[in-house]
């Protein structure tokens, strides 16, 4: 492991306040954007991403966090094995995503769900074993992103909003306001999205840490 040159140790809660606040302020921006019917093209009413929206965050502040950390002693053992468990992680995800066609496995709606919130879980904690602190800060700062959108959605289900907030998928059963709501909502936010997070933050974030660490030890080899 290349010796640190910055210092020893970031603060998670520090180190993510600040992407943190960005991405809620981004976050209140598609809410009244939404609200207002502004327009479709930038903030997207429907189920999928929108070009006003946090999902493109992760990577962005995953870059971020691992330049920080990869200055500190809390860097990885090895940028090459971050880079392959975060690759291995994603691999993972998309393998156990395509299992159930490749096998015939038929998934009811609530086992869909549930098998979509695992994979990306098991993706994440494969992902964990390159870099466990930027597993660590990513997971911070996921839920510093998703809690308040957890939140947004109790009160977008309830008033029936007609925003992404409060969208369902097509072939949802009839369900009560609170139990669509952790359903859709709840649980979706806090395991899916923030394995998200650490899964797209940590591939992309190992990657470029990984080249910059290549560069600067190639700077500092002799002529």
């Amino acid at each position: 492991m290349a010796e640190a040159t910055g210092p020893s140790r970031l603060s998670v809660g520090r180190l993510i306040v600040i992407p943190g606040l960005i991405t809620l302020a981004v976050t209140i921006l598609r809410l009244v954007g939404e609200r207002q019917h502004w327009s479709d093209v930038w903030f997207n009413r429907t189920m999928g991403v929108s070009i006003i929206g946090i999902t493109w965050l992760a990577p962005v502040f995953g870059v971020y966090f691992a330049l920080r950390l990869s200055n500190t002693d809390q860097q990885p053992t090895s940028f090459l094995r971050a880079i392959w468990y975060s690759v291995l992680g994603a691999l993972v995800l998309v393998a156990l995503a395509f299992a159930p066609a490749l096998l015939g496995v038929e998934q009811s709606f609530y086992g869909r769900l549930l098998y979509g919130w695992g994979i990306f879980v098991v993706g994440a904690l494969v992902a964990r074993r390159g870099w466990p602190a930027l597993f660590k800060t990513l997971l911070a700062y996921g839920y510093f992103a998703r809690v308040p959108v957890a939140l947004i959605m109790f009160f977008a289900f309830r008033g029936n909003w007609g925003t992404h907030y409060d969208a369902v998928p097509p072939d949802v059963p009839a369900l009560g306001p609170l139990v669509k709501y952790l359903w859709l909502g709840f649980f979706p936010q806090l395991l899916l999205w923030v394995a998200f997070t650490i899964l797209a933050g940590m591939l992309l974030g190992t990657l470029v840490a990984g080249i910059a660490r290549l560069v600067k030890l190639e700077r500092r080899a002799p002529v």
